[in-house]
């Protein structure tokens, strides 16, 4: 069996735009529905939702029919969590609350077996080298291997440039909801201080020529961070367009329904 080829990763490397959404809802039904519509990627966000690694492991599953590339979000900067959801098959990782050059280093360690890394070997238990049916993983398994560092603080864009320097970092995304509360603009991912931040670190990202990306649900917004050097954005989350489409349909027959749809900030 041969190894799977990353082509988020590939992408990247060709300065290809993507477009993707999160996914919370912890489910492989919506998972596998997701995977029809077009997009680039999909995230499991295994921070703020409900995703553990065997659910990780199950969406997976259920989207592997399909040309989607999908990409998950730890809790933390745990190397025995990140062993596991590595095991799970996942090829590309965006780990979350970056701030400086020692954690990213950190984090590529954890990624890469011995002697680049500490990752502990168990292909055998593992999905990631299909219980060892993949025979040179060892071989190949590093070269499909994609870190994404998540940017979302004051001390994370002080030590931008050390972070995107940082080797077996693929790509910097902007996380722009916790930005702009350390920024303190909490809630207002659209204020004017938070886009040139953000602008001003997407280009930052491209000059270590490093691939840059953002959360934007707002198109227009999106499109102006794509000028700025966005290569990939995520567009929305699943939850949230699930709870935009409800409101919709119901004040398509109940116009004074008073819904309000507050949109998600990743």
């Amino acid at each position: 069996m041969q190894m799977p080829t990353n082509k988020f990763k590939q992408a990247l490397a060709q300065r290809r735009p993507q477009f993707g959404l999160f996914m919370g809802l912890a489910n492989p039904i919506s998972a596998e529905i997701l995977a029809t519509c077009g997009y680039d990627f999909l995230l499991i966000d295994a921070e703020h939702g409900l995703n553990d690694t065997r659910c990780v492991q199950t969406q997976l599953q259920a989207m592997a029919p399909y040309p989607v590339q999908c990409l998950v979000r730890p809790a933390s900067h745990d190397p025995a969590l990140i062993k596991q959801i590595l095991g799970t098959g996942v090829q590309t990782l965006l780990v979350p609350m970056v701030d400086t050059a020692e954690h990213a280093r950190a984090i590529v360690s954890s990624m890469h077996y011995p002697p680049k890394g500490i990752r502990g070997v168990g292909t055998g238990l593992e999905r990631g080298a299909r219980w060892n049916a993949i025979s040179d993983y060892f071989a190949k398994g590093a070269e499909e291997l994609c870190l994404i560092v998540q940017i979302e603080s004051r001390t994370a864009l002080e030590n931008l440039d050390e972070i995107a320097a940082v080797e077996g970092v693929d790509a910097v995304f902007i996380g722009p909801s916790d930005l702009a509360a350390s920024l303190g603009y909490l809630g207002r991912v659209s204020h004017p201080d938070v886009k040139a931040a953000i602008e001003d670190a997407l280009t930052r990202i491209a000059s270590h020529g490093k691939a840059a990306g953002v959360f934007c649900a707002d198109a227009s917004l999106a499109a102006s961070y794509q000028a700025s050097g966005a290569h990939f954005v995520a567009l929305g989350a699943d939850t949230g367009l699930l709870r935009s489409a409800a409101i919709k349909l119901l004040d398509s027959v109940q116009p004074q329904s008073g819904n309000a749809n507050v949109g998600a900030g990743y």
